[in-house]
C-alpha cells in the first residue's frame, strides 16, 4: 500500500517518511545490514537472513500492491535512514491484524524516526480497517516498550528465555498489540 509523503523537524533534523520504492532496493539491502550489526535489539545477528537488492525489489513490489502490507521508509540528508514495515494476511482469520516492525541506524536514534514510522502506520491500518497491530520487542529495550505503551499497545504475552544475546545469557521477547474497536 502507499501512503502520502510527511515531513517532519525534530531536534535540528529534517527527514521525510514515505512509501518504499524499488529503487529504494539497493540503499535498503546495505542498510539492513547495518542496523543488524548495531543493536542486539533485533532477531538478526549482522548478514543472517540477509535480503539482496532482488529480494527488497519483490518485497517492495508486493507490499505495494497488498491492501494489508505497509512499507515505509525515513529519509534524511537523501539517504534511507530507518524502515518499518506492515505485513499482513490474507487467512480470513487473521485478515484483521497486520504485525509491525521498525529498524533505524543507530546515529539517527533520538530523533523520533522509529515512533514517527510507528505513527505513520498506526494511521494507516486505522484507516484501512486493520483492527490489530501487533510486534515483538526484546525485553531490555525499555524505551521502546514505553513509546510502544504511549501509543496503545499493551503487553500480551512474554516468549520467556527466547533469545540468547553476546553475553551469553537467555532473554525474554515481550509480545505486544494494540486493537483499534472504533
Amino acid at each position: 500500500m502507499i501512503i502520502s509523503n510527511k515531513e517532519f523537524h525534530v531536534n535540528g533534523l529534517t527527514y521525510t517518511i514515505r512509501s518504499s520504492i524499488e529503487i529504494d532496493a539497493k540503499d535498503l539491502s546495505e542498510l539492513r545490514l547495518q542496523i543488524d550489526g548495531e543493536t542486539e535489539n533485533l532477531d538478526r545477528e549482522r548478514g543472517e537472513a540477509f535480503i539482496d537488492i532482488s529480494g527488497f525489489e519483490q518485497l517492495i513490489h508486493a507490499d505495494t500492491i497488498s491492501p494489508k502490507n505497509l512499507f515505509l521508509v525515513a529519509v534524511a540528508d537523501k539517504r534511507i535512514v530507518g524502515f518499518s514495515r506492515c505485513e499482513g494476511t490474507y487467512l480470513k482469520r487473521f485478515s484483521h491484524k497486520v504485525e509491525f516492525g521498525v529498524c533505524v541506524l543507530k546515529d539517527f536514534w533520538g530523533y523520533g524516526i522509529g515512533k514517527n514510522l510507528l505513527q505513520e502506520s498506526i494511521t494507516w491500518a486505522d484507516s484501512n480497517d486493520i483492527k490489530k497491530i501487533t510486534l515483538n520487542v526484546l525485553e531490555t529495550n525499555t524505551k521502546a516498550i514505553e513509546l510502544y505503551k504511549r501509543l496503545g499497545f499493551e503487553i500480551e504475552g512474554i516468549l520467556k528465555n527466547d533469545k540468547i544475546l553476546s553475553d551469553g545469557e537467555y532473554y525474554n521477547t515481550i509480545v505486544m498489540g494494540r486493537f483499534n474497536d472504533a
